[in-house]
């Protein structure tokens, strides 16, 4: 039997506790998800679908007075659904809803049957709409997060809201952190640095301050793995050779990385080391690019970084000091002689051989080679800072008369 658009109405509203019924009915029969949903969640999904039905024959009645559907239907429970459940599982709650009232309504007539189609078609448009000014809003957020968690590396200044708001963040990295300090490019792609940063199985933080582009990196991966995950991963790839994949995204100009730290709550120490070098890296002539913040130690030592200061008498002076005085003085020889094995044996009394045999011995201990013309000129730093750092001997002994 044919019935006129005035009497569907009524048919419609006299059903629409029994479709909304129905509906959950359904939908805990056909989306596991939603059945495992605690209750306060699977109610506001349960609201979310009632209002698609009653907005549904709001919209039969005068299909011009509510254009915007979404108005209607993620009024209800916009929090709650976005929060909830994904677009997937809301374009499958929109299928659920249909469905439901394609069966109960094919009494209604060809008339009704075509309006559920068209309305179908409007609200999975507008829910998508929704979902993707809630991206486009959260994507802002996210990006003004990120900049000031940046902000805060850089200058240091932690506070306890900082390892919650990296989670926010979606941080995955864990254990050693690096940062990466170069010139920011005309067009900054952030996602070509992400997906780059992944290839190299490594999570990065990114902030632009000024002309500089700032990229805090670690490794992603399990934060503890088992043995078997741990045999069965590759080895991490190296920091420099992740800033070499990363250097293309850069502008023109020096790139500079800062040394390892145990962790993202340590990063302002590399960050510190790699804005400073790369104050600095126009010093040397033929810096390459990538470098190592610890490359340019000299360079900063004579600018004034403290920083600097403090690696080059730690890790180099005062290990070969306390681990021998004699291949310490070969040192100062052999670099105050332009490097000559025989001038410095000359000077020593000893034999070519022996002032090699030192050398290694002193590459051994702290990792740098004396031969090589740059690693000898850290070297040479170190030694002439180590020496002004020592304390007075003869002004104690004043003091003690």
């Amino acid at each position: 039997m044919r019935r006129t658009k005035e009497e569907t109405l009524t048919w419609l509203r006299k059903i629409s506790g029994e479709l909304s019924t129905a509906t959950v009915k359904r939908l805990e029969d056909t989306l596991p998800w939603f059945s495992e949903m605690p209750p306060g969640r699977r109610s506001a999904v349960g609201l979310v679908a009632q209002a698609g039905i009653t907005s549904f024959i709001d919209w039969f009645e005068d299909p011009t007075a509510t254009p915007w559907v979404a108005s209607d239907v993620f009024g209800s429970a916009p929090r709650e659904l976005l929060r909830s459940i994904s677009l997937q599982q809301t374009l499958q709650l929109i299928r659920v809803v249909v469905s439901v009232v394609e069966d109960r309504a094919k009494a209604g007539g060809e008339l009704l049957h075509d309006a559920i189609l068209l309305y179908s078609r409007e609200i999975a448009f507008a829910s998508a709409d929704v979902y993707a000014r809630a991206a486009e809003a959260r994507g802002l957020w996210d990006a003004r997060l990120e900049a000031l968690v940046v902000d805060s590396i850089l200058t240091g200044e932690y506070d306890d809201e900082l390892p919650s708001r990296i989670a926010a963040l979606g941080w995955h990295g864990h254990g050693e952190v690096s940062v990466l300090v170069g010139t920011a490019p005309r067009m900054l792609d952030v996602d070509q640095i992400r997906r780059a940063a992944r290839h190299m199985r490594a999570d990065v933080l990114i902030g632009v301050q000024g002309s500089r582009l700032v990229v805090v990196i670690g490794r992603a991966g399990t934060p503890h793995p088992s043995d078997d995950e741990e045999q069965a991963a590759p080895p991490p790839v190296g920091f420099l050779e992740i800033a070499t994949q990363l250097e293309p995204n850069f502008g023109p100009g020096f790139l500079v990385l800062g040394h390892d730290v145990a962790s993202i709550v340590d990063a302002s120490k590399s960050a510190k080391a790699a804005l400073a070098g790369f104050a600095v890296a126009k010093a040397w002539r033929n810096c390459p690019r990538p470098v190592h913040a610890d490359d340019l130690l000299p360079e900063r030592a004579f600018a004034g970084d403290p920083l600097a200061r403090a690696t080059l008498v730690n890790r180099i002076y005062q290990p070969l000091k306390a681990h021998s005085p004699e291949l310490l003085n070969t040192l100062w020889a052999y670099l105050d002689n332009g490097r000559s094995l025989e001038a410095t044996a000359r000077e020593l009394f000893v034999h070519p051989n022996t002032v090699r045999y030192r050398l290694k011995r002193v590459g051994d201990v702290i990792g740098w080679d004396a031969t090589g013309t740059r690693e000898a000129l850290i070297l040479q730093s170190a030694l002439i800072i180590g020496a002004i750092a020592e304390p007075d001997a003869r002004g104690r002994r004043r003091a003690r008369l």
